[in-house]
This record gives structure tokens, sequence and C-alpha cells, in this order.
């Protein structure tokens, strides 16, 4: 260790594992550190044998929960965006061979919709990502429905350099309340838009200019017509495959990998900019350093909130969610938006199963998060763990929401920002993309040469 590089990473997260294979691929030397025996950070799948010890130290899982190599257990909920800046990522640096994807099975929206004279009482609901899902959706009645057609083929039809397709729509000066407005969309009908197809948390964005939200709208619309049925693909043998990916580019291109590695500090020079990183009696000495927050000294970071994030472990799918087929899926993501459960965040479920080898034959794994609002945050996500069925084993974690407070020009240090409880890795991306920028003073190009997407 006691060598000089260009850049010294610590944390093996995503965000990190890929600025050092991106850097080691422009030709920088560099030395990742994870205090961790496995790579991911927080982004990390765990075997069986792992997750107990994590939430539960001295105690051994069940037997009859299988070995170890049949489990890959995520620590925080996300799906990928088939469209998004995450795959193209992929795509540029050919780690996409490294890994297999399966469609997520279907997307629903929390919605009481109270009993009828032949049905019972029913709380979640497929959202719609065609015309002609709107068309058979319950989400929406007869008279809404054409106007909720309207505004799908608004979204897929616009073209940002194309005025002519903007409908007398500013995305800069116009909100998105008033884009709703002008098409005449039902409050029910503008809830699961913003909340299940743009993805936003809350309603904040509705007072905002409307250019943002239509983006987001169309990113899911043309995500969903890359696989059909889900806009969101998710690898085999877990979220932990991709940060694994990221570090097998980087080690091709010679960058050095040390996990069992703790961090305790930073070098600086007499010009206050950093110099080295610290662990025990060695210093390996760098130009720059890239850093997940529990790495960084505290004043670096600032606490936005807290993310509770629940794992629970089924016997069975999700009850009330299908596939294509109509069969029970073995995967779905459900959003339960802020204002059903008169809340001002959104509740996310995400479930994956034995058929992405993430666990055991027949089991199933949910995932349940959102922004802690209370005192009492186990009692804030009832409601979503309430739609899973029984629940064989459950794990909590509550968890720091940190952001960095400078931008590391002045002394070197590029601190990452903490995961949100959101059901994908965009603003990861973007985040990215423009440390990137910060850190090479130059966009990274994602053009994807068609030689380049055939690997």
């Amino acid at each position: 260790m006691d060598e000089e590089y260009d850049v010294v990473v610590c944390g093996t997260g995503l965000k990190e594992c890929i600025l050092s294979g991106l850097l080691s691929v422009h030709g920088k030397k560099v030395l990742h550190l994870d205090r961790n025996p496995y790579y991911g950070g927080d982004c990390a799948s765990l075997n069986i044998t792992n997750l107990w010890q994590k939430f539960m130290p001295g105690t051994e899982p069940p037997k009859e929960l299988g070995q170890n190599r049949e489990w890959n257990v995520d620590l925080i909920p996300k799906f990928i965006m088939a469209s998004g800046d995450l795959v193209k990522i992929l795509l540029k640096t050919r780690v996409s061979r490294y890994l297999e994807w399966k469609s997520c099975e279907g997307t629903y929206v929390y919605q009481y919709q109270e009993a009828g004279l032949f049905s019972g009482p029913k709380y979640i609901h497929k959202v719609p990502a065609t015309a002609g899902d709107g068309l058979k959706s319950p989400l929406m009645g007869m008279l809404e429905k054409p106007r909720f057609i309207n505004f799908a083929q608004f979204i897929m039809g616009w073209e940002d350099d194309k005025p002519a397709t903007h409908q007398d729509i500013d995305p800069r000066r116009h909100t998105m309340a008033q884009v709703y407005q002008k098409f005449g969309l039902q409050e029910s009908t503008i809830d699961f838009i913003g909340h299940a197809v743009a993805l936003w948390p809350n309603d904040n964005y509705l007072n905002g200019p409307c250019g943002p939200t239509i983006q987001k709208c169309r990113l899911y619309l043309t995500s969903v017509l890359q696989y059909g049925g889900s806009p969101f693909i998710y690898p085999i043998y877990g979220l932990g495959g991709l940060p694994e990916g990221f570090s097998r580019l980087a080690a091709i291109h010679r960058g050095t990998y040390m996990l069992n590695k703790g961090v305790d500090g930073f070098v600086y020079d007499d010009q206050g900019r950093v110099c080295g990183v610290r662990s025990g009696d060695e210093v390996a000495k760098c130009k720059m350093v890239i850093c997940d927050p529990s790495y960084a000294e505290p004043t670096r970071t600032e606490v936005r909130g807290q993310v509770i994030r629940a794992i629970c472990i089924l016997g069975a799918p999700i009850p009330e969610t299908k596939n294509q087929e109509g069969k029970p899926a073995l995967s779905c993501q459900i959003i339960l938006p802020q204002k059903q459960l008169k809340r001002k965040n959104d509740l996310y479920v995400m479930m994956v199963s034995w058929a992405h080898c993430i666990a055991a034959k027949e089991k199933y794994v949910a995932i349940v998060s959102t922004v802690v609002e209370t005192t009492n945050p186990e009692k804030e996500i009832e409601p979503a763990l309430k739609l899973l069925g029984p629940i064989q084993h459950k794990f909590v974690q509550i968890s720091e929401i940190r952001d960095p407070v400078t931008d590391g020009a002045a002394d070197g240090v590029f601190v990452t920002a903490s995961y949100d409880p959101s059901s994908h890795f965009e603003d990861a991306s973007t985040e990215v993309l423009a440390l990137w920028k910060k850190i090479t003073g130059e966009s990274l190009d994602l053009t994807v040469l068609p030689e380049d997407e055939d690997q």
C-alpha cells in the first residue's frame, strides 16, 4: 500500500466502483479500499450467513433456509431503468457483458378502492404503461381514460428541439400542475403519474417547471418499450454484481483492490490538499480521494434525514401481484404514494426471488423503504408490510441520508451522497456523471457504437 497513486477510492459502493473503473480505463493509477470483507458497501448483496451476522450478530440462520450459495440479499432496494443512464454507462464500459438481466414482472401503485357488489376491497393496481394498458386500468373511470391516453401520447411525441411537439407548453415556464390541468386529469390519475411513472417521492414537483417531469415520464415509457411490460430490469445474482463488474473493469486496467482494509484518515499537504490515505502504519500517497460518507470526516457531510429499510424473507409471492401471463409475479415493485397515506414521502416495496438467484428455491425477498418522518419509523412502514403476506424473517435498518457540503475541487476529496429510498439508480447515475465532470472537466460520452452494443 505504501506506493503513490493518482486516486485512492474508499468504499466499494456502486458510485465509487463506477468512478474507479472509469478512471482506470482513462489511464489513472487507482487504489480501491474497503473496510468490509465483501464488495458493494451499501450496495452489497449478502449471503445468508453474512446477512445474519450483520443484523443478528452471534446467531446462525435457520438450516431450512439452505446454503450460502443460494442467497444474494440486497441491502438497498433498487431496480435499473432499462433506458436510463446506468444502462448507458454499462454498455459504454462493456461491464454489461459480465451481467445477466431479468425484467421486473410488474409495477403497482397503492390506491384503496372500496369493496363492490361482487368484489372485495382492492389496495394495489398495476400501473398502466401504455395507452392500451390505460384502457384496461381500474385506476381510472371511462371518461378519464381518453384524457390519460392523450397525455401519454403527448409525452411520447415530445421532442426537446421541436417546439411543434410541445402543444404550447414551455418546459421552463409552465408548471407540471398546469400541464395536468391542460389535459383535464383527475387527482387520482395525477397521483399515479407523478409517483409511479415520473417516480417523484413527493408532490413538491407539481409547482416546479414541467420539463424534468416530462423527461422522467419519457424515460419510464421508453424503458417500457425496451422489454415490454415493465421499465425496470434487475441483474441475476443481485445488485452486488454491479459494483463487482466495475471492480473487474478497474482490475483489468491495473487498478489495485484491498478488502478488509480499514481507513484511519486522510493526509493533507501544507496547502490543505489531500496527499494520502492512512491505514494503520501505512500511507498510500495520492493526488485525489473519492469516498462514500462513512469514510469522510464528519464535517464534510450534512445529515438530510433518515431512511428506513426492512428486508423481509417471504415463502410466497406478494398477494395480488401478477406477471403478464396472469401467474404470481416473481418480481415486482409497489409504490405507495404519500397522499394515499397522509404522509410527506412515498413508501416503496421491491420484491425479487429465487428466479433471480438471490434466494433459495421458492423463497422471495421484499424490501420496504421510505424517508423517516416520525419517532416511530417501523410504524410508518406498516401499510407496506401488510401488503406482503406472511413474513418469515425481517431485518430493519435505519440509516442517515448524508450529502457532501463541498464539491471537492478545493482539496481533492470528492464525497458521494448516501443512497436515498427511491426505487431506481437514476439519481445515483446522475451524481456519478456530475462527479466525473468535476474530476476531469469533461462530460462522459455515453454514445454507444453499434460494435460496442454487440459485445
